[in-house]
């Protein structure tokens, strides 16, 4: 049985859904459900969960709805629109509308970062403060964004449907690209104390489970979601006891998640053939490499390798030329890991990870003062607590001359 936290968390974009379907208006249907939730958070602990929670939430939703259109009655079209609304009733519908509100949210009147911004709150339940976290913004200028998000599709007059065949295309690259980062925040939660929201990893799973129903066909829908789970398999090996973060070739293997794998590399190796290869499904084939090696000394880093440049070719992300450095590295040597850097160094100004990555081949090739300088650094720059921890560590290590053995991350690729 989830807490009361996680059922209204795993509820919030259900409800929001069914009150915008009812009444249509964005802005005001997501006050409406805020406060619904706040008060299920006031009164369930204290009166117990409601046999029916997303009823409830619906219900006391679209009262706070009602309430509103009843209170602005000074201006007309605000009576019409109130004198339109069917009154709520006690019965509720068992329709998920969550991925209509996933492609609602990325509508084409939005600009992509917009469209991902209001994703992110509206069906991911980040606060704006993650948000802007995650695109290294200030909160005020991502609640800016986030506002606008939903006055422009407010005035676009979007229909409360899926989109029709024509319109999948258009949206279905932006969909993907959410649920990936959805998926990425709480895989490595990019700031606090913990490493992991598995909240939001398994929300993000969920939906592209969902959207792999909805088209079975689409090869990077189904590369996807093979990638989310062969990495989601390796959650549990990926922290100590302390929660602290354990590199890729330090985990202890037994402790992946089998089943995940195996249905990881099954969609995966039917996702392939579809179509021209995407870079979701090329993600998906070098997570498949990783799982597959009993352990780690078995890794096939050419083939990683290869893979990364078919990658890097169709995505053209710096993140996949920072981890075909790490690749090209394993398989001919930290000093070719370390050119490849040099050109990341303007796209990739100030990122921790670019600190990281070096900081681990300086170390390779021996260079241990200039190792410490970027493991700092990257501490520095990073506001994941277990991060900030492993690389404080491993310069620390280094500083007293301790014999350090060098690990990649197991972070996600494109991040």
């Amino acid at each position: 049985m989830p807490s009361a936290e996680d059922l209204l968390r795993e509820l919030a974009p259900q409800v929001l859904g069914a009150i915008i379907r009812r009444f249509g208006d964005f802005d005001s249907s997501e006050d409406a459900v805020q406060e619904a939730l706040l008060a299920a958070a006031l009164h369930w602990p204290e009166e117990g969960v409601p046999d029916n929670p997303r009823g409830w939430l619906i219900q006391a939703a679209a009262r706070r709805m009602t309430d509103r259109f009843r209170s602005e009655q000074a201006r007309r079209h605000r009576e019409d629109l109130a004198a339109a609304q069917e009154p709520p009733t006690a019965e509720v519908t068992d329709h998920d509308d969550t991925l209509i509100l996933l492609f609602l949210c990325c509508h084409p009147a939005l600009t992509p970062a917009s469209a991902i911004a209001l994703t992110l709150r509206a069906v991911g339940g980040l606060t704006t403060a993650e948000i802007a976290n995650a695109f290294l913004v200030p909160e005020k200028t991502m609640a800016q964004r986030i506002s606008r998000a939903k006055q422009r599709i407010k005035g676009a007059e979007c229909h409360w449907r899926m989109p029709t065949g024509a319109e999948w295309a258009r949206r279905l690259r932006s969909v993907l690209h959410v649920l990936y980062l959805i998926f990425n925040e709480g895989y490595a939660s990019s700031i606090g104390h913990d490493l992991h929201r598995s909240d939001l990893s398994d929300e993000a799973i969920r939906l592209t489970r969902a959207m792999h129903e909805e088209l079975p066909d689409d090869g990077e829908v189904a590369g996807l979601l093979a990638l989310m789970l062969l990495t989601d398999a390796r959650r549990r090996a990926r922290t100590g006891s302390g929660g602290e973060l354990i590199p890729l070739a330090e985990q202890d293997r037994t402790l992946w998640d089998q089943k995940l794998i195996a249905e990881g590399v099954a969609l995966a190796v039917e996702a392939m053939p579809q179509g021209s290869v995407g870079e979701y499904r090329l993600q998906a084939a070098i997570a498949a490499v990783h799982d597959e090696a009993a352990r780690a000394e078995d890794t096939d880093w050419p083939q990683i390798l290869t893979l990364y440049g078919l990658l890097e070719r169709v995505s053209g992300n710096p993140m996949v030329t920072l981890n075909r450095a790490i690749a090209a590295a394993m398989v001919h040597g930290p000093a070719t890991g370390l050119a490849l850097l040099e050109t990341l160094d303007e796209r990739l100004a100030g990122h921790y990870r670019l600190d990281a990555v070096r900081a681990h081949l300086l170390e390779e090739a021996g260079d241990a003062d200039a190792a410490v300088a970027h493991y700092r650094a990257a501490a520095n720059r990073t506001t994941s607590i277990p991060e900030q921890h492993y690389l404080a560590t491993r310069a620390a290590r280094l500083g007293t001359r301790t014999e350090v053995s060098v690990k990649p991350y197991d972070l996600p690729d494109t991040r």
